[in-house]
């Protein structure tokens, strides 16, 4: 509960204040109730007029006419007096950091492979953050990169050639230097890849060539064509660095998370695989991002990441304070929280949007007028109205607003089933049976995967299959069932669509989503998949390569707007809303922080249980 006195008008007599417990607003005479408090923070707002905000807990007690008339008196206002200064030290004190305990942190699903550059599944990246750090910090606020183990940076005009100079005194946590030629190996393996190892290359390093060591803490990047979007690259979770132990092992022992060996502020202590990972504070860590003024070693003393896969057990958990920190709140169980008091944080991921996006080498949506028509009789304003909550607005481009390059194309994503009927009409897919859409004795049928970590994603999908019915298309939505999948997935006559979202707070993102060599969501030869026959769009994928070229910004961002526009007027994707990493903390959690796009960092978390 709160009081807030304006000081004037406590002289006055009157004293307003609202109850947090029921959000009651009340107001009454200064003289008729007084409390004790045994904690106050006090905010003076202008010369003018100060204002007292009070947080306690508290006993009432009538006042007498007597205690009235000491209200006004010298005596009880050098008191007040006292008490604020009191109430200032005191609101300081509660603010200061506190050292020890381990934060229980609740994730919906098992870590896969911690490769860095495999980071991107958010069960992977909640474990890599607190483990790695990266060359360079991207600002959440300002989306700005700032020095982190790299000192300072530099390019040629080009960009075809970058400098780093590194912080002096780093180490992995294992003993060995976090130098130049750790760097380098690390960026040499991302940007090539290697096939022995079956490591992958990472997708936010473009037209990498090689690396050169220039000193003990200088480390120079080649590059066969401009990359202008890598000073960014080296900020995200797939530029994490690791040991060059962890670099000679195979990439399916890096599954093992005790086997990856980084220089962040925690350190892998123990795994039990698919169910807890055990962190413990590294007590020598003292190089955090340049512009974070807490230098040391994290406040908490260690981190129990536990898979919890039912949304219920998280949340009551959380509720009962069994649990310190979860994420993967569903958006119908965010006002449960927020009832309680505890805070719900919802991160934008500043990247392509939750979407479907159609393989065209499947026959059955190769015609433009088809996708067109799903286009047009998608809701989605009905899909965010129904299943999520103001953190999940419907998607108004290909990138969420949040994104850099995002260019707003509502245009291009109307809602109007009457012309997706017509569309189809003239495609020659008539009504048959049941309603259902033929052509040649071919229903228009469609098959789509659950995406588990898409928030109500089979939620989604079923309305979007009624949506379609009503135009006479049958979505049948699959359950997905492991490595199986992930092999549907990958042949366009099994899966003629796929849902689609990634995160990055860079224009590159595009490109990681829908080039061949990236995630290749709409399946083109040569990419991703043995099974595609014919599919190619070069005009698509000339884009996508001058954006990862592109040295001018102002032109970088255009071929970036240029590109969604493209994206949706080929139909080849289908926007549905911008999808937020949703976590939810303890009252006495504090101190949390978030990279770029949404995954949390514990480095400058604390535990004030007392």
């Amino acid at each position: 509960m709160y009081i807030k006195y304006d000081l004037k008008k406590f002289f006055c007599g009157e004293i307003t204040g609202n109850t947090a417990r029921n959000g009651r607003k009340f107001a009454v005479p200064a003289g008729l109730v007084l409390f004790h408090t045994s904690y106050a923070i006090f905010v003076i707002s202008t010369m003018k007029t100060m204002t007292l905000i009070m947080n306690f807990r508290f006993q009432e007690k009538i006042i007498t006419r007597q205690h009235m008339r000491g209200l006004s008196s010298g005596r009880f206002r050098k008191h007040l007096l006292v008490s604020l200064v009191l109430a200032s030290s005191a609101a300081w004190a509660a603010d200061k950091p506190v050292q020890g305990g381990t934060l229980i942190y609740l994730e919906q699903q098992a870590h896969t492979n911690l490769y860095p550059p495999a980071g991107g599944f958010y069960p992977n990246g909640g474990i890599l953050n607190q483990i790695t750090d990266k060359l360079t910090w991207q600002n959440p606020k300002t989306l700005a990169i700032e020095p982190w183990i790299a000192e300072s940076w530099s390019s040629n005009p080009q960009k075809t050639e970058w400098t780093f100079k590194l912080r002096p005194g780093v180490t992995f946590s294992d003993g060995t230097p976090l130098d130049a030629a750790a760097v380098a190996k690390n960026f040499d393996t991302y940007g090539l890849g290697n096939k022995e190892k079956h490591f992958p290359v990472s997708e936010v390093v473009n037209n990498y060539d090689h690396s050169e060591v220039i000193n003990p803490l200088t480390v120079r990047f080649y590059f066969k064509k401009p990359s202008p979007g890598f000073l960014q690259g080296t900020s995200t979770i797939g530029s994490g660095l690791v040991s060059l132990s962890t670099l000679n092992k195979n990439f399916d022992q890096l599954g093992d998370a005790r086997n990856i060996i980084g220089s962040g502020p925690f350190v892998v202590k123990s795994e039990t695989l698919g169910h807890e990972v055990d962190l413990v504070a590294r007590k020598d860590y003292h190089w955090g991002p340049a512009s974070d003024p807490h230098q040391g070693r994290a406040w908490l003393d260690g981190i129990k990441v536990l898979v919890t896969p039912e949304d219920g057990v998280r949340i009551g958990a959380l509720l009962a304070g069994q649990a310190d920190f979860i994420r993967q709140i569903q958006a119908y169980d965010e006002k449960r929280v927020e009832a309680q008091h505890l805070p719900v944080y919802a991160e934008a991921t500043r990247g392509v949007n939750d979407s479907l996006s159609f393989r065209p080498d499947n026959p059955l949506v190769a015609d433009l007028r088809v996708r067109q028509a799903l286009s047009l009789a998608t809701n989605r304003q009905q899909i965010v109205e129904t299943l999520f909550s103001a953190n999940y607005p419907a998607a108004t481009s290909v990138l969420a607003s949040t994104a850099s390059g995002y260019v707003p194309l509502q245009n291009l994503l109307k809602y109007d089933p009457q012309q997706a009927e017509k569309l189809l009409d003239e495609a020659g897919w008539t009504p048959g049976p049941q309603g259902i859409r033929q052509k040649h004795g071919v229903p228009l049928s469609l098959s789509v995967l659950v995406s588990l970590p898409q928030p109500q994603n089979k939620e989604v999908l079923e309305l979007v299959a009624r949506q379609w019915r009503k135009i006479g298309v049958l979505l049948n939505v699959r359950p997905s069932d492991g490595g199986s999948s992930l092999l549907k997935n990958l042949d366009p006559l099994k899966a003629p669509l796929t849902v689609s979202e990634v995160g990055r707070a860079d224009p590159d993102v595009l490109k990681s989503m829908f080039y061949p060599a990236n995630r290749d969501a709409l399946l083109q030869k040569g990419g991703q998949s043995n099974k595609v026959k014919s599919f190619r769009d070069n005009t698509l994928d000339d884009l996508l390569e001058r954006i990862s070229t592109e040295t001018d910004n102002a032109q970088r961002l255009k071929l970036t707007g240029d590109a969604q526009r493209y994206l949706l007027e080929k139909a080849y994707v289908i926007p549905i809303f911008e999808e937020p990493q949703v976590y939810a903390g303890a009252t006495w959690l504090k101190g949390m922080s978030f990279e770029a796009v949404g995954r949390p960092s514990f480095y400058d978390a604390w535990l004030d249980k007392k």
